[in-house]
């Protein structure tokens, strides 16, 4: 009888033993093994993607508390509803008296239930929440989002107070890379919206000259093509989401990193005298 064939792993693990002697070595096989097309750059780029994700807790990725979207159990109705509408999430963390106090998690779908039946207590729908340190490695998170049928946990921070929030999507564009979700342009023709509030949202990938026109500025165009690296270099690393960088007269706010890059800034002017 004829053997089967072995498997690519069996042949990597073979071509491996006794095997790489780090990380960067594990990566050079990878990008091998993609030269010489035994995997698809994809499988590369998500077996790569698994081993960044063991090195990462739930603090490097989470969105942090001030760029929170939370719900106000004793808010009105129509409130309610117009924050689930703004900003287009599926689930939120609902808090009683103070931010800090996250008492459940609320779908969005079950406000609904609220509109056809307005004797429903909202308390009642809520669904418990899960609470993680900041410490918590992105794998074992995954492993309780997937045991626990969970797709959002509140991040607390050593003190026990809340650091902010990550999404199972957030772990898993880890390995995978972007996912589409309510901040993506589907047409890709515009990287700069105004917001509900007067500021303005702008893509990290955004062309300096294109921010420039739009805030009427005058941002260097000598050096970087876009407002991320710009960002970047002035703030001498790649900011995270929760910080803010003020440059050219403006506050660019980050809210939303995906892959080591800001993906979006929200961008606000500020007053005269905070920069003159």
């Amino acid at each position: 009888m004829k053997p089967e064939p072995r498997g690519f792993l069996v042949r990597l693990l073979e071509f491996l033993h006794p095997g790489p002697d780090s990380k960067s070595e594990l990566m050079d096989t990878l990008a091998d093994a993609e030269k010489r097309e035994l995997i698809e750059p994809e499988s590369r780029q998500m077996l790569e993607g698994v081993l960044r994700m063991a090195e990462l807790s739930a603090g490097d990725v989470l969105v942090a508390t001030p760029h929170m979207d939370l719900l106000d159990i004793d808010a009105p109705y129509d409130e309610l509803l117009g924050v689930v509408i703004t900003t287009g999430h599926s689930r939120f963390p609902v808090f009683e008296d103070s931010r800090d106090n996250i008492i459940g998690i609320l779908l969005a779908k079950d406000l609904l239930k609220v509109q056809r039946a307005p004797e429903l207590n909202l308390r009642a729908l809520l669904r418990p929440t899960v609470f993680v340190p900041e410490s918590k490695g992105l794998n074992e998170l995954l492993r309780d989002f997937r045991s626990n049928r969970s797709h959002l946990a509140i991040v607390i921070d050593e003190f026990g107070n809340t650091a902010g929030l990550i999404t199972i999507e957030d772990v898993l564009e880890e390995i995978v890379g972007e996912i589409e979700d309510e901040f993506d342009d589907k047409d890709g023709d515009s990287s700069i919206y105004t917001l509900a509030d007067g500021s303005h949202r702008v893509a990290g990938d955004a062309e300096i000259a294109a921010v420039n026109a739009a805030f009427s500025i005058r941002l260097p165009l000598d050096d970087f093509d876009t407002i991320g690296g710009l960002v970047a270099h002035e703030h001498g690393r790649v900011p995270r989401r929760g910080e803010a960088v003020e440059l050219g007269g403006l506050l660019f706010s980050v809210m939303l990193t995906r892959g080591g890059s800001v993906r979006w800034y929200k961008v606000s002017r500020l007053p005269d005298e905070a920069h003159s």
